[in-house]
């Protein structure tokens, strides 16, 4: 299959790497020192370039300020039959674009990021799949990442929106928490660690990103509920409420038990 990538950054290079033994791939990208590290696909700088190549199928990921943008820049320059996708993990906007971009679509969000994921290691990571779309897309993805041994899970956009407004809104915003409040530690102990290494690997991500997943619309009720927790927790604190404090850790011990459970 002739496959294009539009962005040669941390994720565009992965799927160049990942398709480019089994497919002829191409990439686009407008930033010439992001082509200096890639190989063994062709590396297009014009958008004639597109057009000479007729790709099958195209991946956007680029930067989620600039997806839409993106699409509309190559959109004249692609076969009719071409199906275009995106992996963006904030899909505002993308269903009514894509209903009416006159092009074959498919939509999925690998659940990972070369921020903290071990990319060559994806056994215990997530990939959305959007049920939407072209069927022999949303196959070509599920192929994929099923050869990758990740966990895959069919969402419609909606019911993206809202795990995403879970999974990222609240370690984000705690992050975000923690942040505000730390100071300079001469002799920080374990946990401050690790909470700092969490803390500079979210706050490397594009402001954008962060910024369209705090806005996404099912975001603000998931902030609340930190804020009501925080508002039981300094309860018991300051009535240094012992039985309060038990129960209180061993709801949150639940929780995570829980969880840990359910992924078994």
């Amino acid at each position: 299959m002739k496959i294009l990538i539009l962005g040669a950054g941390k994720m565009g290079s992965f799927f160049i790497d990942l398709l480019s033994f089994d497919h002829e791939v191409a990439v686009f990208e407008k930033d010439p020192k992001r082509l200096r590290f890639t190989y063994n696909c062709q590396r297009f700088q014009t958008l004639e370039e597109i057009r000479e190549f007729k790709p099958e199928l195209v991946i956007n990921a680029v930067t989620v300020k600039y997806t839409i943008p993106a699409f509309e820049e190559v959109l004249p320059y692609l076969p009719k039959e071409c199906i275009i996708s995106d992996i963006s993990s904030v899909k505002t906007g993308l269903k009514e674009w894509y209903e009416h971009c006159g092009h074959p679509y498919a939509s999925t969000h690998p659940m990972f990021g070369p921020t903290f994921a071990n990319l060559n290691q994806l056994s215990e990571e997530n990939a959305i799949i959007i049920t939407e779309g072209d069927y022999m897309g949303r196959i070509f993805f599920k192929d994929l990442y099923s050869r990758l041994g990740l966990h895959i899970y069919e969402y419609t956009f909606e019911e993206h929106d809202k795990t995403v407004a879970y999974s990222l809104s609240i370690p984000f915003v705690s992050t975000f928490v923690f942040a505000a409040v730390m100071k300079h530690q001469d002799a920080p102990g374990t946990t401050f660690k690790r909470h700092m290494r969490i803390a500079k690997g979210v706050l490397n991500e594009d402001d954008y990103l962060l910024q369209e997943i705090l806005f996404n619309p099912y975001t603000h009720d998931q902030v609340s509920q930190i804020r009501t927790e925080l508002k039981e927790l300094l309860d018991i604190i300051d009535h240094k409420d012992g039985e309060g404090m038990k129960a209180y850790l061993t709801k949150i011990r639940n929780n995570v038990k829980r969880d840990i459970e359910i992924k078994r």
